[in-house]
């Protein structure tokens, strides 16, 4: 089995993410924002992964997801849903691995420079701020 194939098996299904942000995007309510949390747990736990950047000038001090600043100065990790979105970017080359998202979430939550993961940044985009990924996780109810 090749590297591509096991890829594209953790990240499938990672379209209906997309999907959801979409409907999320075009009519942003209450019941969007639940429906779209519910797709990603579900996807979570089904064990998908989602793509991340690694910031390169880390490598020596262990590897640490790149963070982007929003135009509010916070700070936010990157995670795409695939190699596609990832790619519609900066332009810039960057050093990706596929993670576990429960893992991510839980990493994520526990990071004090960061206020969370921001999916897809250029497009398909839903920022999940530590109170959503709690509700992601399930450790808080909506």
């Amino acid at each position: 089995m090749n590297d591509h194939t096991h890829t594209d098996k953790t990240l499938q299904g990672n379209n209906k993410i997309e999907s959801a942000i979409a409907a999320l995007q075009q009519e942003p309510s209450q019941e969007m924002l639940a429906h779209t949390l519910t797709v990603i747990r579900r996807r979570m736990n089904e064990h998908g992964e989602l793509i991340i950047a690694i910031d390169p000038s880390s490598a020596a001090s262990g590897l640490q997801v790149q963070a982007i600043q929003t135009d509010d100065g916070r700070k936010w990790w990157a995670a795409f849903t695939s190699f596609d979105e990832e790619l519609k970017g900066s332009g810039s080359v960057m050093s990706t691995f596929l993670t576990d998202m429960k893992q991510l979430f839980n990493s994520a939550i526990t990071a004090d420079n960061i206020q969370g993961i921001i999916i897809n940044p250029w497009n398909r985009t839903i920022m999940l701020d530590k109170v959503l990924l709690r509700i992601i996780l399930g450790e808080i109810s909506i």
